[in-house]
This record gives C-alpha cells, sequence and structure tokens, in this order.
C-alpha cells in the first residue's frame, strides 16, 4: 500500500514503467514513526531522501537559546530532507521530527542516485521536485522580508491549508517567526475584518 502512494506520487508527473517500479521498490525502506520521533536530529548526517506516506512533519533549528525554529512542513505525499547534509555529507544543523504518528519511505542517498542516472525519467520527476521546493523556498524568503506578520500568516494557510487544523499554535507561530500570542492577535483582526465585511 505504502508503494502505491510513491508510485501514484511519481505518476504525477510521469508514468513509471514495471521495471522503474520495481527498481524503485528495491531500494526503499518503510518506517513507522510514533509521534515527536526524530528521524533526524542536529548534528547527523543526513543520509536519505524521506517521502511521506502519511502523517505529518517538522523541519527546524534551535538557537544557541534553545529557542526552535520551523522552516518547513511536510505530510501526505511530499518528500523531506536536509539537502546541505545530505549533499555536503556534513551534520546537519535541522532536526526533521513526527509532528504526529506517521509512515514514510526512505531511500538511501546512493541508491537514488543510482536510479537517477539508470533511468533519466526519474531524473527528470526529481529535478521538477526539486526546482518546485526551490520556489517555495524563495517565495518563503521574500514573505519573510517584505511582508507583515498578518500577510504572512494568510500565505502560510493558503501554502498549508490542508494542514493549518493539524498543527498546534505555536508551531505555526514559530514557522512564522512571532509569538503565538501575537498570532492569536492576528487571528482576531481578521475575525473582525470577516465579520465586519
Amino acid at each position: 500500500m505504502s508503494l502505491q502512494s510513491l508510485f501514484a506520487a511519481f505518476n504525477k508527473y510521469l508514468p513509471l514503467t514495471d521495471e522503474e517500479k520495481d527498481a524503485l521498490s528495491a531500494c526503499t525502506t518503510e518506517r513507522r514513526l510514533r509521534r515527536r520521533q526524530l528521524i533526524l536530529q542536529e548534528g547527523e548526517i543526513c543520509k536519505h531522501y524521506t517521502f511521506v506516506v502519511d502523517g505529518c512533519f517538522k523541519k527546524y533549528h534551535v538557537d544557541t537559546k534553545g529557542v526552535e525554529h520551523n522552516l518547513q512542513f511536510i505530510a501526505e505525499n511530499d518528500w523531506i530532507t536536509e539537502v546541505d547534509s545530505i549533499h555536503n555529507v556534513k551534520p546537519s544543523r535541522m532536526f526533521i521530527e513526527a509532528i504526529e504518528p506517521a509512515t514514510v519511505l526512505q531511500i538511501a542517498q546512493g541508491d537514488l542516485y543510482n536510479l537517477l542516472s539508470r533511468y533519466q525519467k526519474m531524473e527528470r520527476i526529481f529535478r521538477v521536485i526539486i526546482e518546485d521546493r526551490y520556489v517555495a523556498l524563495e517565495n518563503r524568503l521574500l514573505q519573510t522580508i517584505s511582508e507583515t506578520a498578518e500577510e504572512r500568516y494568510l500565505s502560510f494557510m493558503e501554502q498549508y491549508s490542508n494542514l493549518s487544523s493539524r498543527l498546534p499554535n505555536t508551531q505555526i507561530a514559530s514557522y512564522l517567526g512571532i509569538t503565538p500570542e501575537f498570532l492569536s492577535k492576528i487571528r482576531g483582526n481578521l475575525s473582525k475584518k470577516t465579520e465586519k465585511s
């Protein structure tokens, strides 16, 4: 069942042949995780590309004051990894943690690179996935430096509309770079605006 989700995610871009599915299956490992279980912690070298079958994850950094900064949320039918660590083979500065119980499929870096070199179609699919992620990160950076907290919240609700009800307010506030109290104030102001219109 888990592999079918992975095949369907690839098929959104280009349909896989039976040979490509078999090759992908051969290098994929399924893991089940508990809530708050880490698949990567700071100081470890990231070794896998992880596809989320079900559940939700956060990728975050903890600063020298112990404050958590959420960089990304990933849920069903999407990929998560720590690119700097896996690409440059260096200790991660990030944590990747399950926000809720989850099932994932993991592919070791070497196995994935082998697949991409053997199957041009898979290489093209992964290139598009990476490009889409790069665009999302550029948009997030632009929002961070040019939008108000309220605008960032509205952008968050648009991007993560399927996740907002699954995430605690503290996680959303951390992602937006504001306090949970300020997030409540923003929601209250937006609610008042809606009532007036």
